[in-house]
């Protein structure tokens, strides 16, 4: 459908409860493709989640990306000017104008940067096996998958025009390769360093960029310390 005859066509928007997505009323692939355009906001609550509670420098730097990430997005808004399609469709916008998309462009960062952290950081430290490898892709194409839905649930939803969500794409694409590169070159070895810092250590902020496997390493190392506690504790009582 043209995009005139959907800003024309007679439409009752309704939101998701809690949130400012709105899809048209009694539309099941708009209302479905509303909660895809909520991914950017469950990936920022995972994301302080584990800034919160793993404190990995890695993590925090990947976070501090999405930021500078959404900071460019909003100042490209304001240079750029161009406004949303079907201007009053929606009441409930922070801002008016519409180039780049920020969904778009803080998907496609996310999505990007991943690849890059799945293909090359951990193939520098990780023998890529063959289940390794299949994971890896399975993943990759999963969020592949998430950033062309809420791409596309943008344009279905009448936020933002085809162009608009492929220059937020390309802003995106490019902001990840640069700061993985940054993190990667730049961040990385300055790491332990950081680690070390009294501050760090009474926030217990800590660097596992030599750890291959962090899960199996977290695992193995929980594991044998509660098998220690145990054995303790068994002797006490005995």
């Amino acid at each position: 459908m043209a995009l005139e005859e959907q800003c024309s066509a007679p439409s009752r928007w309704r939101s998701i409860s809690l949130t400012h997505i709105e899809f048209p009323e009694g539309d099941l692939t708009g209302q479905l493709l509303a909660y895809f355009s909520l991914l950017p906001i469950a990936i920022l609550v995972g994301f302080v989640t584990l800034v919160v509670f793993k404190r990995e420098l890695h993590t925090i730097s990947f976070f501090g990306g999405l930021v500078l990430n959404e900071a460019v997005n909003l100042v490209l808004k304001h240079i750029l000017r161009e406004p949303r399609p079907c201007a009053g469709t929606h009441n409930t916008l922070h801002t008016e104008y519409g180039m780049p998309s920020s969904h778009s462009q803080f998907m496609w960062f996310f999505v990007v940067y991943c690849f890059l952290f799945l293909y090359l950081r951990m193939h520098q430290t990780n023998n890529a096996r063959c289940v390794d490898l299949l994971w890896r892709h399975i993943l990759s194409i999963i969020l592949l998958g998430m950033a062309l839905f809420v791409s596309y649930s943008r344009v279905y939803l009448l936020y933002h025009t085809w162009s608009q969500v492929s220059y937020g794409a390309v802003a995106g694409c490019t902001i990840g390769v640069v700061w993985f590169f940054f993190t990667q070159e730049m961040l990385t070895p300055l790491f332990p360093k950081i680690a070390a810092w009294p501050i760090s250590e009474y926030f217990l902020v800590r660097d596992t960029s030599l750890i291959p496997n962090i899960l199996w390493f977290e695992y193995t190392v929980t594991r044998s310390e509660a098998r220690n506690r145990q054995r303790k504790l068994g002797t006490k009582l005995q």
